[in-house]
């Protein structure tokens, strides 16, 4: 059991930390652009959202992998 626990844990923390400090580079870089060439708005706010949905899958990922850990390893 603690060592299930501990699998969740070491799962669940690195996939949603990985992904929660990617979506914020990601939107610190789109306002940095923005700053320095607001013409590119479009350009830049739509590459934005495909990384941003790109980088969520990987949240999406890991709390499907902490669901199947607890479900699978009872």
């Amino acid at each position: 059991a603690a060592v299930l626990g501990l699998a969740v844990a070491v799962v669940g923390g690195l996939g949603f930390l990985g992904a929660t400090l990617s979506l914020g580079l990601i939107g610190y870089s789109a306002m940095q652009g923005l700053g320095r060439n607001p013409e590119a708005r479009n350009a830049i706010l739509t590459n934005m959202v495909l990384v941003a949905a790109m980088t969520e899958a990987v949240g999406i990922y890991g709390l499907v992998s902490v669901i199947l850990i607890v479900l699978v390893a009872k």
